[in-house]
């Protein structure tokens, strides 16, 4: 029985694998200081996600626990700014050798996705977290608002870096 879900699930796989994008590997910044990092964030443009459907004024928060990792918590309105508050905790392990550039995040267990940093201000004013598929991108900031050059500035970096930009959707942080 487990064998007629796992043979589709890895010719699946395998398609993906077959059809994947003329992309040279992603990379991520260097490296990456925890500490510098931890605190909220605000998304200032995003892929569209299933997940993330009728986000407003996301924002996301990390802390450093006493485990070996991350913990996540994830917080938009729903369908306006002025929306419920929609919450989802989840938990990012650093990938050993990575610079602490790539976590693994997971919100439900046991599936965990890639989040990896690719771009990201000197002064961590500003992130870029995205996927080596390509499929996943958000651009971050500690603020709820970004200067329009900036912006510009780091779209076209997504965009050498082999990122349908055209994909991206600003995300309305007017609550704040």
């Amino acid at each position: 029985m487990k064998m007629g879900i796992l043979l589709p699930t890895l010719i699946l796989l395998g398609a993906a694998t077959l059809g994947a994008k003329d992309v040279p590997p992603l990379e991520t910044v260097p490296e990456v200081d925890l500490q510098k990092y931890m605190g909220k964030w605000y998304e200032i443009a995003a892929f569209p996600q299933r997940f993330q459907k009728g986000c407003h004024c996301t924002t996301a928060e990390y802390a450093m626990t006493h485990k070996e990792y991350v913990s996540v918590l994830n917080i938009c309105r729903k369908d306006s700014a002025q929306g419920k508050i929609s919450r989802a905790r989840g938990k990012a392990f650093i990938v050993e050798g990575s610079g602490n550039a790539k976590l693994k995040i997971q919100f439900f267990w046991p599936f965990r996705g890639n989040y990896w940093i690719i771009d990201l201000a000197a002064d961590y004013s500003y992130a870029v977290v995205g996927d080596p598929s390509r499929d996943y991108l958000w651009i971050l900031s500690r603020s709820p608002r970004m200067d329009a050059s900036l912006y510009d500035e780091i779209v076209d970096g997504c965009a050498r870096k082999g990122f349908d930009v055209n994909r991206l959707r600003k995300t309305d942080q007017s609550c704040y």
